[in-house]
């Protein structure tokens, strides 16, 4: 295994390079995951204004945005890391508002969000379609082995050791749900240290 040291600004630039060279003909789905302390959304905001300086429109949804309502959430109380792990998301609401319009031959129509999970309700977002070569740009955590579709796939991996000193004490219950998560991504990051990421080659 090489390992590729780069910086967040080089991180960015080669990310940028690989959405890009992907068709103009079609839409990219573009998933970034990772656990919460390695902020995989803060990774794909960073994308959006370069992607569109290139003349790609990009879309960002979180699948934090998609999880299930707290009935159904929390049915097995509010720290049950397999729960979290299988149960939590609504991989059918995010398949059907999301990743399927952008198939090919697909209406280009995303639903951004779903369910608002603070208020536990619908979060009542408007539709909007995403221009011809748009780029979606979708974060979240354990999303890699759920067979979404998605034309690039990026994962920031955290060592178990990094991944225990960066959780917060609130959220330590979910660290089991990440046990045996070793995906199979397009693009491998090495993100201990977010201001030294190195990319796996």
């Amino acid at each position: 295994m090489k390992v590729r040291s780069l910086t967040p600004g080089t991180l960015v630039d080669e990310l940028v390079e690989r959405v890009d060279a992907l068709p103009r003909t079609a839409w990219a789905r573009v998933v970034v995951d990772g656990a919460a302390p390695a902020e995989p959304g803060s990774l794909a905001d960073a994308l959006v204004d370069p992607l569109r300086a290139r003349g790609r429109p990009a879309l960002r949804v979180s699948a934090a945005d998609f999880l299930r309502p707290a009935s159904v959430r929390l049915e097995h109380g509010r720290t049950d890391p397999d729960a979290f792990r299988h149960d939590w998301l609504d991989a059918g609401g995010l398949l059907r508002e999301v990743l399927t319009p952008l198939e090919p031959g697909g209406s280009g129509k995303v639903l951004p969000s779903l369910w608002d999970a603070e208020a536990d309700r619908a979060s009542r977002a408007a539709y909007t379609t995403l221009g011809e070569g748009g780029v979606l740009l979708l974060d979240g955590t354990l999303l890699l082995d759920r067979g979404l579709p998605a034309e690039l796939t990026v994962h920031l991996w955290l060592s178990p050791g990094a991944l225990r000193r960066k959780t917060t004490a609130d959220r330590r219950w979910t660290l089991p749900a990440y046990d045996g998560y070793d995906p199979d991504a397009d693009v491998l990051v090495r993100y201990d240290h977010a201001d030294r990421p190195a990319l796996v080659v």
